[in-house]
């Protein structure tokens, strides 16, 4: 515990050629409690309810929210790829940006957007190089992550919020996901639903302009039958 604690506070050594790893860096191994074993219903409830908070705070006419698409399609692959038992989530943002085909960029922005709004945290960590030299050569190595659900987006769950009475029962837990889904998915538009089910990309923008489209002409002619019956009784 006494060492877990001093990893935190201790300035890392500084790396090859004098460059310092990153502040507050954690020897990589000594994460000590910063992981913690979450079921595979908790992180499928984190990651509906940034879908949630996403489009809650989308203004109108905007094509994203707080976190924007590429953050929805971090978490989600992140709550994939967590260990459930022990909480380790560690990948490199290289197999980030392999697995989702984004840049550097899109993959570090939608990480600090995550952090800032609370679905994620994470702490960086330094690996000894095994090079010869002046001191302990260590460099820079992938962050440890975390994924947290903030409470402003577990309010926005309502009551498939809170925990389930029987949390180890996976069928339990599993419909009760299934029913969270499906009544998000029933309140949403016709220009809506694309967006949630694949997400603020071009095929899910050219199917939000399709539904609108659908949703106006069902509107005309809603109209137009109106418009007729009116007719035909002054007639």
């Amino acid at each position: 515990m006494f060492e877990a604690i001093a990893d935190v506070i201790t300035e890392p050594p500084r790396g090859r050629r004098g460059a310092p790893v990153r502040r507050q860096s954690r020897l990589a191994g000594r994460e000590g409690v910063f992981w913690r074993r979450v079921s595979r219903q908790e992180a499928r409830q984190i990651v509906f309810a940034a879908r949630r908070y996403e489009l809650t705070s989308r203004q109108f006419g905007a094509r994203n929210g707080a976190l924007g698409a590429v953050a929805l399609e971090v978490l989600d692959l992140l709550a994939n790829m967590v260990d459930y038992k022990t909480g380790r989530l560690d990948p490199a943002i290289e197999t980030l940006m392999k697995r989702l085909k984004r840049s550097r960029d899109a993959i570090v922005r939608a990480l600090k957007a995550l952090r800032d709004h609370g679905f994620l945290d994470w702490l960086r960590r330094y690996v000894p190089t095994g090079r010869e030299g002046r001191g302990v050569q260590v460099q820079q190595t992938s962050n440890a992550y975390r994924l947290s659900m903030p409470a402003r987006a577990r309010r926005l769950l309502g009551r498939y919020g809170r925990s389930a009475p029987l949390p180890d029962d996976f069928t339990h837990a599993r419909e009760m996901q299934e029913a969270a889904i499906t009544a998000h998915r029933q309140s949403l538009t016709l220009e809506e639903l694309p967006l949630f089910e694949i997400g603020d990309n071009p095929l899910g923008q050219a199917l939000a302009r399709l539904g609108k489209a659908i949703k106006e002409r069902e509107s005309a002619k809603r109209t137009e039958s109106a418009s007729r019956f009116i007719s035909m009784k002054n007639e």
